[in-house]
């Protein structure tokens, strides 16, 4: 039986470019990007066609980061998508491989972000948990210096980004996604957690634990919708893909109001 046709929009490296201009993007921008690659439609060079269509509007003066975070590298009593079973936990966290920037896949964070990473030339920050890749002018100074105890804080690339006024682009994902908003979390007497993962340490492998803000993107969504009221968000499409464009550093700072407002604080 034959398959159904592949249905569209076709998008190619040419397309992908001309929407991306059309949304704002500019010539040495630094750009966070979120992506869902099938919100776009069919892409003609998949993931890898859309990473060069945004290096190319950014030129080699304008950097392109993205998540790369590795969620399993963390205690499986914590684990809810799937749990494991309390026997499995302590082999777990015996065995579990370093994190290795080179070699460790990111998680969860879709195909963009994995294409990116193994980029050539592309950079990644060190957090064993929650690592950021970048390629271009800013890569080394954005994943410089992640801390093991500030997953998406002050020490992160996120706080790094805001240094460089950059931009964030979600695209055809909500603001549940929307990673820079944890940064306002740091700023705001969060509670904190113990957090634990594989690292290697002068060539050995150890099983870390350290102190971090407990973040929660739970009420991201009402978040980014009062976002979107009151401040220049760009709407637009890539293909079929709804998108947003955004400066970063106002996103952290109206996150950090809105937080405030919305939470109950900690004691």
């Amino acid at each position: 039986m034959t398959p159904p046709p592949l249905t569209g929009p076709l998008c190619t490296r040419p397309s992908l470019t001309r929407d991306l201009r059309n949304l704002g993007l500019k010539p040495q921008d630094t750009v966070l990007v979120h992506c869902s690659l099938k919100s776009i439609g069919w892409i003609n060079g998949g993931a890898e066609a859309l990473a060069q269509a945004l290096l190319d509007i950014l030129t080699p003066e304008g950097t392109l980061v993205v998540p790369t975070h590795t969620s399993s590298n963390s205690d499986p009593s914590n684990w809810v998508n799937p749990p494991v079973p309390k026997e499995w936990w302590q082999s777990i966290r015996e065995t579990r491989p370093a994190f290795n920037p080179q070699t460790t896949r990111s998680e969860h964070m879709g195909v963009l972000a994995e294409t990116v990473r193994t980029w050539p030339g592309a950079v990644r920050s060190t957090h064993p948990h929650t690592s950021f890749a970048a390629i271009g002018a800013k890569a080394e100074f954005i994943t410089h210096g992640h801390e093991v105890d500030s997953m998406l804080g002050e020490k992160s690339p996120l706080a790094r980004l805001e240094e460089l006024n950059a931009k964030v682009l979600l695209i055809g994902v909500g603001f549940d996604r929307c990673t820079c908003f944890h940064l306002a979390e740091y700023r705001v007497n969060s509670p904190k957690a113990d957090i634990s993962f594989a690292v290697a340490v002068n060539g050995t492998r150890e099983w870390a634990t350290v102190s971090d803000v407990s973040v929660n993107e739970e009420d991201f969504l009402e978040l980014g919708k009062d976002f979107v009221k009151q401040n220049g968000v760009t709407k637009g499409q890539i293909g079929a893909a709804n998108c947003h464009l955004f400066s970063l550093p106002q996103a952290v700072k109206f996150a950090e109001q809105w937080f405030l407002s919305n939470r109950t604080p900690t004691p």
